[in-house]
């Protein structure tokens, strides 16, 4: 869920738009490339004057067997900075086409 529309935002320069998709793709390869994570909440504040990949706040709530979460830590972190260091991409792959913006 996000508080910021995406629907005729420009995919250039519109942060809210991008860290709205941004967010869905991180929360989905978390919760398909790793074993036992049940659910996946990924939060993205930005600040002006900061670049868009390095948000303020970068924030990734996981829900799975507590027994896990150590061991899949390191590997979340990592999708969420390599997710961020493309974030370059993600424009071309709005406009394009090639990518699922959600609507809500």
């Amino acid at each position: 869920m996000s508080m910021e529309a995406t629907a005729g935002k420009n995919p250039v320069n519109h942060v809210g738009k991008l860290y709205n998709v941004m967010a869905h793709i991180i929360a989905r390869r978390i919760a398909s490339s790793l074993d036992g994570v049940k659910e996946v909440y990924v939060k993205l504040l930005s600040q002006i004057g900061r670049p868009i990949n390095d948000p303020l706040v970068a924030h990734v709530g996981v829900i799975c067997n507590p027994e896990i979460f150590s061991s899949i830590k390191r590997d979340i972190e990592t999708i969420v900075f390599e997710e961020l260091d493309n974030i370059d991409k993600l424009t071309e792959r709005i406009l394009e086409g090639s990518i699922d913006v959600p609507l809500f």
